[in-house]
Parts: structure tokens; C-alpha cells; sequence
């Protein structure tokens, strides 16, 4: 079922190619400055403010690749988009066999190989669970706590948007085919569905915890609550094991974006120069310190996707999955329009993404009409 948006002028075919195009330039935005965790290093090596595409420097992550070229992240989100468009939908064994066919043959299980120059923990311990030790897909997933998943899935999101049900359980199967840790999966999921009614137009405010909180309690999302629809009582059903699959424990993740969307907005609490949020939210990979940094840029900044997205980036460590995430988050909520056109245009194989990304969004509005 469809949650009711807000008014809004951008077209939903707008609105997808947005957040799937803003990943993209997330990433490619992110590649040079990767990994920085001195951040006067970063300065010393790209100058006071990153506005552009950069080349990695030697000897750095993603050493030889080319202004405005992806990393891994672009290079598996553009199989999982293609994917989709060639099935028309979330086909998990056509996923699985794109990764056995097109993207293990290219890595060896080390960090510093295959497209993009590194592959993350997660996809390593996939690769070797599949390739060395022959387990079957299913077996797979290991406990690395970093963004490797969303970064994929968003595109899955994006996809399902107008059915959120679908959407949480299209995204929960593929994150567990390389991560099962259950607080990744439940924090990897909530984004997920916040993109999803991004999507469908709604903002990314105080009330946005308490629409996705309403979709639980429709059975929609796969989170447990134990209170009634008017948050007051216990029942006597409530505390009787949860048999569905993919059911977490808490809520929590979903009640997290409203709580950033208010401290964003908070006169009291602004962070100047607002970079310094990634500093307040952490540098590291994990999800707990990457997604609440994407919540509180898209917050603050909304449709200004140039802002947010370098800002993202010029908060230095994990800058890239931080740019990823709010650049789909911020491209959702502007539409294709909030993205600078030089972006799409110095974007490697940008007219190409383009393409599958309005192939997403004509199926998307086939099977609304």
C-alpha cells in the first residue's frame, strides 16, 4: 500500500531518476578524497573545499582511476539497476547469478582488487564463501557491519517505493546475501524504506518515523513494536514470539530519522562549517555511524544536492558511502533537477545509468496505473 505524500511538483519519474543518479555522482564525488581519517591530509591533498570530481592521488584507494569514474559501490549498484530493468522487478536468482557470472570472476578476495580498485569485507567473505568453499547463496553472508548492502539495495528501494511491504522484504533478502548481522539488516532496511517514501514524495521531517511506525503496525515493515496503534497499552499478543521472517527486535532505526530530521532543524544545535556533523556522527564504515550523518545532511539541506552531497564528502573518512547514501536520500527529494548538470555529464557511463534509471521509473508507473 501507498502512504499518502505531501504535495509535490516533481513528477515520480523525477524523483527516481534523482535518487538513483545521486548515488551514482555520490560515489564518483567520493573516489579521490576516499578514506581520509587525517583530515589535514585530506586538506593538504584537495585544497580547503572539494567541488568537483577528483582523481585518487598515488598510493591511495582507487589509485588510477580517472576523474568522475566509480568505485566498486557505483560498479554494484549499475548490476543491481540492470538487474532490475532486465527483469522488471527484484529477481534474486537473476541477482545472484549477474554476482557469480559478471563480479567474482574480477576479485580474488584481497581488499585491493576488482572493479573500482577495492572490494569491501562483506563482498570478500561473500566471494569466498561462494568460490572457495562452494556454499550455496543463502550461506553466504557474513557479520561485516559496514554500508556495502544499502549501497546496492538502494536501488531496490527505489524500485519498490510504491509498495513498501515488497520493498522491506526485497531488501532484507538481498542485504542477507552478504550481510546477517540483525542490527545491519534492521538499520539497512529502515534507510531503505525512509527512500521509499522519499520517493513517493513525502519529506524527510519529524513525522516521517511515525509514518514508517504506522506501516509496521499495517505489517507492511518487519519490525516489532509492543505498543498499540495509540502507543499506550501492551496486549496480550504482544510478547508472543515472532514468527515472521526478517522480524527485528526493535524499531529503533526507524525512529531515528525524525529525532535527526528535528536536530537538523534545530536553530540550537547547527554545526558550522556543517561538515563537522560527520566528525559529531563518526568516520568509520558502519552503519551506526553512516546512515544518522545521511539522515541529518538530507535533513538540513533537503533539495540542495550540491550542498549536502559535499558536504558529505568533505567530512572526510567513510566520505564516499556517506555521499552515496544522502545523495540518493537528497536526489529523491529534489528530483533530477537538484542535481547539477556537469555531474550527470562528467558522470562515467552517466547517459547510460540515466537510461536504466527512467527504465526503473516507466515500470514503476506501468504497474501503478
Amino acid at each position: 500500500m501507498t502512504t499518502t505524500p505531501q504535495p509535490t511538483s516533481i513528477p515520480l519519474g523525477e524523483r527516481v531518476a534523482g535518487a538513483l543518479m545521486g548515488a551514482f555522482v555520490g560515489d564518483a564525488l567520493g573516489l579521490g578524497p576516499h578514506w581520509y581519517y587525517d583530515l589535514d591530509a585530506l586538506r593538504r591533498d584537495y585544497g580547503p573545499w572539494i567541488s568537483d570530481y577528483t582523481e585518487p592521488r598515488p598510493g591511495r584507494y582507487h589509485a588510477g582511476l580517472r576523474a568522475g569514474q566509480s568505485s566498486q559501490a557505483g560498479w554494484l549498484l549499475e548490476l543491481t539497476l540492470r538487474s532490475l530493468a532486465g527483469r522488471g522487478a527484484y529477481d534474486e536468482a537473476d541477482f545472484c547469478q549477474r554476482i557469480d557470472d559478471e563480479f567474482f570472476p574480477l576479485i580474488d578476495g584481497t581488499p585491493l582488487s576488482g572493479p573500482g580498485g577495492y572490494t569491501s569485507q562483506s563482498m570478500r567473505e561473500s566471494w569466498r564463501a561462494r568460490v572457495v568453499q562452494g556454499r550455496p547463496w543463502g550461506e553466504s553472508g557474513g557479520y561485516a557491519d559496514n554500508t556495502e548492502a544499502a549501497e546496492r539495495v538502494l536501488a531496490i528501494a527505489v524500485r519498490n517505493a510504491l509498495q513498501p511491504g515488497k520493498l522491506a522484504r526485497d531488501v532484507c533478502a538481498n542485504t542477507a546475501l552478504t550481510q546477517i548481522d540483525p542490527t545491519v539488516m534492521a538499520m539497512t532496511v529502515a534507510y531503505a524504506s525512509v527512500l521509499g517514501l522519499l520517493v513517493q514524495g513525502h519529506a524527510l521531517d519529524e513525522a516521517v518515523s511515525g509514518k514508517l511506525m504506522a506501516l509496521v503496525r499495517e505489517g507492511q515493515l518487519p519490525f516489532h513494536t509492543v505498543t498499540t496503534a495509540s502507543e499506550s497499552a501492551v496486549t496480550a499478543d504482544s510478547e508472543k514470539p515472532r514468527r515472521d521472517a526478517g522480524q527485528f527486535a526493535s524499531p529503533d532505526a526507524l525512529l531515528m530519522p525524525s529525532n535527526i530530521a528535528r536536530a537538523a532543524r534545530d536553530p540550537d544545535l547547527q554545526f558550522e562549517p556543517a561538515w563537522k556533523i560527520c566528525l559529531l556522527y563518526g568516520l568509520p564504515c558502519a552503519v551506526y555511524h553512516q546512515f544518522p550523518a545521511a539522515y541529518y545532511l538530507a535533513a538540513r539541506f533537503g533539495s540542495d544536492f550540491e550542498t549536502a552531497v559535499l558536504t558529505a564528502v568533505n567530512g572526510g573518512g567513510q566520505n564516499q558511502a556517506r555521499a552515496i547514501l544522502t545523495g540518493a536520500l537528497c536526489g529523491a527529494i529534489g528530483g533530477l533537477q537538484a542535481i547539477p548538470r556537469r555531474w550527470i555529464e562528467g558522470l562515467e557511463r552517466g547517459t547510460e545509468r540515466l537510461q536504466l534509471a527512467r527504465k526503473i521509473a516507466d515500470d514503476m508507473q506501468a504497474v501503478a496505473q
